[in-house]
């Protein structure tokens, strides 16, 4: 007989009493092997990105450049995760510049988590905070209008033309009006021509008058702008004046001509812009591609990577500049290259 640790003389073969809690752990590190089995580089592989999201945030904190993180940030795909985590830290950081940075990596983030904050942040006390937030809101498509439109009366012209372009993004029929409004006392020509474009996105094709009074103005970024509002909402007058600059013979006025159906659907584009994809001027065709891509088209990605597969050396460079202009990923164009039998 033995004495065993709680002081009870019994047999010494007795098994040792195991506690509930020291049970479930005994139970719990014979599945947890099993388990982790079933998806141990997925978890690994996320637990080794947010711990560089981390990195990448705290790089910011201590004064690293905004674009640099943004691409990274981009490129873990972990652009929730980092938008939460950004959102924490801006409770926290008081210094000016390193808010900015903050909204700044925020916005270009591109993802609905950012939202609520950068919601926030558009009424902040900082002109370059709430400029940085509106931009964030637009690449969203935000909904949230309540908070864009009193920044069309902000002091700052930045915060202004952000808060256009946001209203514009919305797709919010009813913005319509308000921009227009807002370019009638715009001053600042930049600022106007913002705000005109962005009549145009609204899709309220009852502007339409408005826009074409401003074709009339003194000023030449402002017709340009006002053309470019009304091609987005598919107006006659706004296609006759980009097609007036696409058939001049020089390169750079065509390219504006060309530069008016950003944000066009393909649909309403296709007609003035397909014929471009035969044009000798190489960097106009891509650009053009890519227009109609954006506009809805998925099979000018696919003729944009065979192009630049297929292009000299010199020429190469316009296909890529469009290609990295949509962001597009290696898997994706090594299974376009796949499909066309062109590459392993």
């Amino acid at each position: 007989m033995w004495q065993d640790f709680d002081g009870w003389r019994r047999p010494c073969h007795r098994p040792v009493p195991v506690r509930p809690s020291v049970r479930l752990v005994l139970v719990l590190s014979l599945l947890v092997p099993w388990a982790a089995l079933s998806g141990p580089a997925s978890a690994a592989k996320r637990t080794s990105r947010r711990a560089e999201t981390d990195a990448v945030i705290q790089a910011v904190v201590e004064g690293g450049a905004v674009p640099t993180a943004v691409s990274r940030l981009r490129y873990l795909r972990e652009e929730a995760y980092a938008a939460r985590e950004i959102a924490t830290t801006l409770r926290n950081v008081h210094e000016e510049r390193l808010r900015r940075n903050l909204t700044a990596v925020l916005a270009g983030l591109v993802t609905r988590a950012a939202e609520p904050t950068l919601v926030g942040l558009a009424s902040d006390e900082d002109s370059a905070v709430r400029m940085y937030a509106a931009q964030g809101l637009a690449k969203l498509h935000s909904r949230y209008t309540q908070v864009l439109v009193p920044l069309l009366d902000d002091k700052s012209s930045g915060v202004r033309r952000e808060a256009a372009r946001a209203l514009g993004a919305s797709r919010n029929p009813k913005m319509g009006p308000v921009l227009v409004k807002a370019a009638k006392a715009e001053k600042e020509l930049e600022v106007r021509a913002a705000i005109l474009a962005a009549v145009g996105e609204t899709g309220d094709a009852k502007q339409g008058p408005a826009l074409k009074e401003f074709l009339a103005s003194d000023s030449e970024s402002t017709r340009f702008a006002a053309a470019k509002g009304l091609c987005r909402l598919g107006a006659p007058e706004g296609f006759a004046f980009a097609g007036k600059l696409l058939g001049s013979e020089d390169r750079f006025v065509r390219r504006q001509g060309l530069e008016l159906y950003e944000g066009v659907s393909a649909k309403k584009a296709a007609p003035a812009l397909k014929p471009l994809l035969e044009d000798k001027d190489r960097a106009l065709a891509a650009s053009a591609a890519r227009i109609l891509h954006e506009g809805g088209d998925a099979s000018m990605l696919e003729w944009l990577v065979l192009a630049s597969w297929n292009a000299k050396s010199d020429e190469k460079l316009a296909y890529e500049r469009e290609l990295e202009a949509l962001q597009l990923r290696d898997d994706r164009r090594k299974a376009i290259l796949r499909k066309a039998g062109v590459a392993q």
